[in-house]
């Protein structure tokens, strides 16, 4: 708990969701999607569950209510389990610390290479 030092009491801290509960709403919408579910079941062979969405945007709408501790523990978790599975994903381009020695070089036009 946090305290204001000039008049000695606590000062209250608020909470908010990571996220407004319309995001939780329309990441919902767009995983049930038609075109999401196709795209999802052509790349990966499955179709997503959507469940996780639909649970979050009803405990922010929960929270906004009662601002009950255990809906705001359930938002917390779902988040950080959110973030710890797209650590796993190596990223797709490598970083540079600085540019390519030719950079400022004219493009060869003549050499047409095949991509």
């Amino acid at each position: 708990m946090l305290f204001d030092l000039a008049m000695d009491r606590p000062v209250a801290t608020t909470w908010m969701p990571p996220r407004a509960c319309e995001d939780y709403w329309s990441e919902f919408r767009h995983c049930k999607s038609f075109m999401n579910r196709f795209h999802q079941y052509y790349a990966y062979g499955s179709v997503p569950s959507c469940h996780q969405w639909k649970e979050d945007y009803n405990n922010c709408r929960e929270w906004k209510k009662s601002r009950s501790t255990e809906t705001q523990e359930a938002l917390q978790r779902s988040e950080r389990k959110r973030v710890a599975e797209q650590k796993n994903f190596d990223p797709v381009w490598e970083l540079r610390c600085e540019p390519p020695k030719d950079w400022h070089l004219p493009l060869n036009q003549d050499n047409t290479q095949d991509s």
